[in-house]
């Protein structure tokens, strides 16, 4: 698709099943562009630089992703959540040969993205109109080593994503030395991170997280990247990169968790909620 008018870039709109989509050029790089649902910042993609991860949280998965493997070594990556597909891009760059599925149940959303951002030729990319957690529960046992969630209905993660039924999925589809990350959101007095800590910690012996230290210390609304393993993940590294970011982040794992679980158990089907509604603004677009 054509994506210039009179010789410049110009937002496309489009109604999907989320809402009205917006793809909106970025004035300072040449082909990049930010997608937006109902107003709220979903992926922002380079098409010149795949391996170009604008948001701080996103490029926090990318260090982790970075040091899952060998460099350039491909991996099996399932993606539940798909937006502007910008992590799928960035596997596809910084690993060829990677095998990735993506589940978005969005399917106006993925033609839209796939329409005016075309995913590179052999990128070793499929993306199904799916819902997340019933692409989960199909996908075969111990055939990813990377699972990546971010699935949010509007600006919330849904219920169904956040129980100890689908933690357990993702430990049988993941392999032995896997790892799962998911970008939560929450704020003081982190009622739904610590639901989410107490239930991968159920399955999982190893779970950390991710993020500003404004965002850990109850500053600010924020997001937080879940990650958990059966094997220790590569922590050292991963707080490495992220100390070196333009927004420094912190990981936080072991006995510094137990601040943030406070008696929490492990969160049911019949129990499960969204994850919270963020405050006006929060990942307004700036």
């Amino acid at each position: 698709m054509d994506t210039e008018a009179g010789g410049e870039r110009i937002p496309r709109i489009r109604a999907v099943r989320g809402g009205e989509a917006r793809l909106i050029p970025d004035i300072d790089r040449e082909r990049a562009w930010l997608l937006t649902v109902e107003g709220a910042p979903q992926s922002y993609v380079d098409l010149d630089e795949p391996e170009h991860l604008e948001f701080e949280y996103a490029r926090r998965v990318g260090h982790l992703l970075d040091a899952a493997a060998p460099a350039g070594a491909p991996l099996d990556v399932l993606h539940l959540g798909g937006g502007a597909l910008a992590l799928p891009r960035y596997v596809a760059a910084s690993r060829p040969g990677s095998r990735q599925y993506v589940a978005e149940p969005d399917a106006e959303l993925t033609a839209f993205v796939t329409e005016v951002l075309p995913l590179p030729e052999g990128a070793g990319v499929t993306v199904v109109a799916a819902d997340g957690r019933a692409a989960l529960e199909e996908a075969a046992d111990g055939s990813a080593d990377v699972l990546l969630a971010d699935v949010y209905s509007g600006s919330r993660i849904p219920a169904h994503l956040t129980t100890l039924p689908y933690a357990r999925q993702a430990a049988r589809v993941l392999r032995t030395d896997g790892v799962y990350a998911a970008n939560l959101a929450d704020a003081a007095p982190f009622r739904f991170l610590a639901s989410q800590l107490a239930t991968f910690a159920e399955v999982f012996p190893y779970v950390a997280i991710v993020a500003e230290p404004a965002v850990l210390r109850g500053r600010r609304f924020g997001n937080v990247v879940l990650l958990a393993s059966r094997r220790e993940p590569p922590l050292e590294e991963l707080a490495r990169r992220c100390s070196a970011d333009p927004f420094p982040a912190r990981v936080e794992h072991g006995s510094a968790l137990d601040r943030f679980l406070r008696g929490a158990s492990p969160v049911g089907d019949a129990s499960a909620v969204p994850s919270p509604e963020p405050p006006d603004g929060a990942f307004g677009i700036g």
